[in-house]
């Protein structure tokens, strides 16, 4: 990654309640915004802005990322952020609130992609705003699809809510004849899914 804005985004992420991606799942995240020729993106979780510069870095010249988020700080600094990579001051839109009550706000079939990384728990609705935000071939993006714990449920571990809201969107994904999906193993995991 070198220098400059990015990593220090990077450094500010890991010392926040907001953990960024790392590298490798930055990278998949640029490549799929370039492979569907990005133009207008949803972010759900803004955070320190790193996925947001994946996501720019990826997405055509002029196209605006809108990402939504509940922290203003992080905002603030992502906007920084951005800037410092030399995105335009309209290549990101960014919307201060809860992700559940400014998504339905957003135009329907108005988005080539959405990435999610946020409130695990809200995965599942976050799967049904998706379903509505994208386009015909729009792809939706969740972060940590992998990040479950390996041992299993019963009567000496009772289920994390975080990790069944998780489990619920990729058996969502996986037996829904509405999406073409897929299983990365980087970072956390990415679920992808193409709204065909």
């Amino acid at each position: 990654m070198g220098d400059g804005p990015l990593v220090d985004a990077y450094e500010t992420a890991k010392r926040s309640s907001a953990p960024p991606v790392d590298a490798v799942t930055g990278a998949a995240l640029r490549f799929l915004a370039a492979a569907i020729g990005a133009r207008s993106v949803v972010e759900v979780g803004t955070g320190c802005g790193v996925s947001g510069v994946w996501l720019l870095r990826g997405m055509a010249p002029d196209a605006i990322l809108t990402s939504v988020d509940t922290d203003a700080e992080y905002q603030a600094y992502a906007r920084t952020v951005f800037a410092g990579e030399a995105f335009g001051a309209g290549r990101a839109r960014l919307i201060r609130g809860r992700a559940l009550e400014v998504l339905p706000r957003l135009t329907d079939g108005g988005y080539d992609l959405v990435f999610v990384d946020a409130d695990r728990e809200s995965y599942p609705e976050y799967l049904a705003e998706a379903q509505r935000l994208l386009r015909p071939g729009g792809v939706v993006v969740f972060h940590g699809a992998l990040a479950a714990s390996s041992e299993p449920d019963g009567p000496l571990r009772a289920p994390d809510p975080a990790e069944t809201a998780v489990r619920e969107v990729v058996q969502r994904v996986r037996e829904d004849g509405a999406f073409v999906p897929l299983l990365m193993p980087v970072g956390e995991g990415l679920l992808a899914a193409i709204r065909p």
